[in-house]
């Protein structure tokens, strides 16, 4: 009997060993759905950045995280449709890569966890109530500017500048806001603000070329369709010889002089960061819209000198990046 009673309290303690062990393996996968309006550096670096700080602390697609990455490229119903399509597979988190994204994707569910990066003014957007206290299903981080520095920045670049052109997307609401800044600034600095919106990729050409001989360079602000394009405002600004200065690094990677501003990679870290927060538990409502650390000078002497413009020494000793 003694023995019986042994034998049974070994396979108990043996099946309860094996049950501990299969429900650590048993464990259900994060599923995280990842919305981006448009394809350009910018963005794609900040989507790069969130999934390397999840991945640096345990987080392996195909693993313990399934990641289901949709991009609308550009388009406004296929946007809707992705998170349409989130909102239906009940994933446990969603990353909105850039304002439009976040927007439709907090238009679709009030109960997924939202973490944004790349949006420029939440409060704005309708996304959160304050960004100290979001008190919504959004957390995440803006991507603001410092766009007073960036036309100071521009004057050291080309000092003789008088009047500058604005070149950004109407209907985006992050570049709406930084437009009105802009506005709010450039008399400060003595500078006059000639104003030029687009409302799709294709008219990005045109409209910078209407700029010609009514400025004397160009800015563009952290504009998801001028990203997109910016191929064509360096184009312009090259073959008129007009500087131009950008907002971000992928801006500068792709011809234009430079920026003094945020690293949409180190962005998105700091937003994969708060991710490892909400898996944990944290409630979105109650984390604080945070900013970037810190920015940076990033310089294209190359661009600069195809542009007719010689990049001060002091801008060069200063700038984090040089790009080649």
């Amino acid at each position: 009997m003694k023995k019986l009673t042994a034998l049974l309290i070994i396979m108990v303690l043996g099946l309860a060993l094996l049950a501990v062990g299969c429900g650590g393996g048993d464990e259900e996968a994060v599923k995280l759905g990842i919305i981006q309006i448009v394809e350009h550096p910018a963005l794609d670096a900040s989507r790069q950045g969130f999934l390397e700080v999840l991945e640096e602390n345990g987080y392996v697609d195909g693993d313990n995280l399934v990641v289901d990455y949709k991009n609308a490229q550009g388009d406004q119903s296929t946007l809707k449709t992705i998170a349409q399509k989130f909102a239906t597979d009940q994933v446990d988190m969603v990353l909105a890569i850039a304002t439009p994204s976040a927007q439709t994707m907090a238009g679709e569910t009030q109960d997924i966890p939202i973490l944004i990066t790349a949006v420029t003014d939440p409060v704005a957007a309708n996304l959160v109530e304050s960004n100290e206290k979001p008190g919504t299903n959004v957390t995440g981080t803006t991507d603001m500017t410092p766009i007073k520095e960036q036309f100071e920045f521009l004057q050291k670049i080309a000092p003789d500048t008088k009047t500058v052109g604005i070149i950004y997307n109407s209907s985006e609401v992050n570049s709406e806001v930084q437009a009105n800044i802009a506005k709010e600034v450039a008399p400060g600095l003595g500078l006059e603000l000639v104003e030029a919106t687009v409302t799709n990729s294709a008219e990005v050409m045109q409209v910078t070329q209407s700029l010609v001989g009514k400025v004397d360079a160009f800015y563009v602000p952290t504009d998801n369709t001028i990203a997109s394009s910016i191929a064509s405002v360096v184009t312009v600004a090259e073959e008129n010889k007009i500087p131009l200065i950008v907002s971000e690094k992928g801006m500068v990677e792709g011809g234009a002089i430079g920026t003094i501003g945020i690293d949409y990679y180190k962005l998105g870290r700091q937003t994969g960061e708060m991710a490892l927060r909400v898996i944990k538990g944290d409630d979105p409502a109650s984390m604080p819209i945070e900013s970037i650390k810190d920015i940076d000078i990033v310089i294209n002497p190359a661009a600069a000198e195809r542009m007719g413009v010689e990049i001060p020494q002091e801008i060069i000793d200063q700038a984090k990046e040089v790009i080649e």
